[in-house]
């Protein structure tokens, strides 16, 4: 028995790397746990068209909502490790919810393989244009003279605009509460009426705004400067040290794929993240391209579950809050 096992296994390190160069050689399955036209479908949808039309085979973006992007986690770390069922991982499925949700039904870490990361989105934090605070040291000073007036709107608990406010919260030293909403585009209708103090906006969603005056931006979340809005400073250059905070999207494969079809996938997305085009599509966006390599993108995920579960336990977090 112990014999037709080694020799089973054997046949299939044989078969591996065969199986990776006729890969794909059916259609591929992009699960996105959020709804069709945010940044992680957007994000799906660049990368899956590219790799149909290298590939010759369809990738077809399946929107599977629900649960913050735990229902189409679950399913593709449930998948058959074959590559042709992937996810496009958002950071808050992967790094933030299994210190938020106490019995997910995955483990990203030992459920799925990470392939590379695709982009990232920093948060602005802007305020009504008519607010006197010009600046976030203004705003600070604002905020310490009505504590538990202050309010600031999130598109949703645990999301990367909660737990930048939260993080902000802490570092600043201020008293000031959450409004939770339905996405960020149900928070600018208060945010512009003058009804909320603040928010942390996604960069696509706030900077039309911006530009258009109707909303004041004082800082970007992002370790670096954005370069759809380079003079704006970063939290880090207002005096908050080590205040990063962004939404990153990636591809991600379920726990057993041969490590051929990873690097194969890899290879291929990095190949299409480094398009001129396709970066200028990113870059329209507010998204910028990431095409790290599995080993890159594993430490990232290592690095950032602690920084945030920290920030979640401190702030006392939960899902459903």
């Amino acid at each position: 028995m112990k014999q037709w096992c080694r020799g089973l296994a054997i046949l299939l390190l044989m078969l591996t790397p065969a199986a990776a160069q006729t890969y794909p050689d059916k259609p591929i399955r992009l699960l996105v746990g959020f709804a069709a036209g945010g940044p992680a479908d957007i994000s799906a949808r660049v990368l899956g068209d590219r790799l149909t039309e290298a590939w010759g085979q369809p990738v077809v973006v399946e929107n599977v909502t629900g649960a913050a992007g735990n229902i189409a986690t679950e399913r593709v770390a449930r998948a058959a490790p074959d590559g042709y069922t992937l996810l496009l991982a958002a950071s808050a499925t992967i790094v933030t919810n299994p210190s938020l949700y106490p019995k997910l039904s995955f483990d990203p870490v030992n459920d799925l393989a990470p392939i590379s990361q695709i982009c990232f989105t920093p948060n602005l934090l802007v305020v009504p244009s008519d607010l006197a605070a010009k600046n976030v040291k203004d705003l600070v000073a604002l905020a310490r003279a009505q504590p538990g007036t202050p309010t600031y709107g999130s598109a949703g608990v645990g999301t990367s605009q909660h737990l930048a406010g939260e993080l902000f919260k802490t570092m600043a030293g201020i008293d000031m509460q959450h409004v939770p909403y339905r996405g960020i585009a149900a928070v600018m209708p208060d945010l512009l009426g003058g009804r909320l103090t603040m928010a942390f906006g996604n960069i696509s969603a706030v900077l039309p705004l911006v530009r258009e005056g109707k909303l004041r931006a004082l800082a970007v979340t992002s370790a670096r400067r954005s370069a759809n809005v380079p003079d704006l400073p970063t939290m880090i250059e207002e005096g908050f040290a080590g205040f990063d905070s962004t939404a990153w999207f990636a591809l991600m494969a379920p726990a057993g794929t041969p490590a051929p079809v990873i690097e194969k996938l890899h290879r291929e997305a990095a190949r299409i993240l480094a398009l001129p085009d396709v970066r200028k599509r990113f870059d329209e966006l507010g998204m910028e391209v990431i095409g790290n390599t599995p080993g890159e993108f594993a430490a990232v995920i290592k690095a950032e579950t602690p920084q945030w579960a920290k920030v979640i336990k401190d702030a006392g977090i939960k899902a459903g809050d």
